[in-house]
């Protein structure tokens, strides 16, 4: 599957895709990008998990964090923010932070609270699993291994 950057990239009328285009350089700094996308994002999806959406709102304030939920793990694999070696661990929690994302987005357009729920642990799984490996202040015992 292409990353955002690859599909931006892409000459529509063909569908041939260019690498040669440089890539944009980040606009702001990894935890800028957390605080902004990611966190918010996610919490809100979380949030919908531990209490599912009553109402119309409710739902599309759902739908509005897994998209920037997902598009945020495309964010991620573009080049200038990756980390380690292409299709490593972050690649592979990216990837999986992109997934989660389009789930619950897929479980709030349906309005399928069973499956919002089913969210919870592959969107903990990423989150974690990267912190693991990228942010070891926040998981000492990662240190020691």
């Amino acid at each position: 599957q292409k990353t955002a950057y690859e599909i931006l990239t892409c000459d529509w009328s063909s569908d041939v895709c260019s690498s040669d285009l440089p890539a944009a350089p980040p606009v702001g700094t990894m935890m800028e990008l957390m605080r902004s996308m990611v966190y918010p994002a996610a919490n809100e999806v979380l949030l919908a998990v531990a209490r599912p959406p009553r109402n119309d709102q409710e739902w599309m304030t759902v739908q509005r964090s897994a998209i920037v939920l997902a598009e945020s793990g495309n964010v991620l694999m573009m080049p200038g923010r990756t980390r380690g070696e292409q299709g490593g661990e972050w690649q592979k929690h990216a990837r999986m932070l992109v997934d989660a994302g389009g789930a619950a987005y897929k479980a709030a357009r349906a309005k399928d609270a069973a499956a919002l729920m089913a969210v919870d642990g592959p969107l903990n799984a990423s989150c974690v699993g990267c912190h693991k490996q990228y942010r070891p202040n926040v998981h000492p015992a990662a240190r020691q291994q």
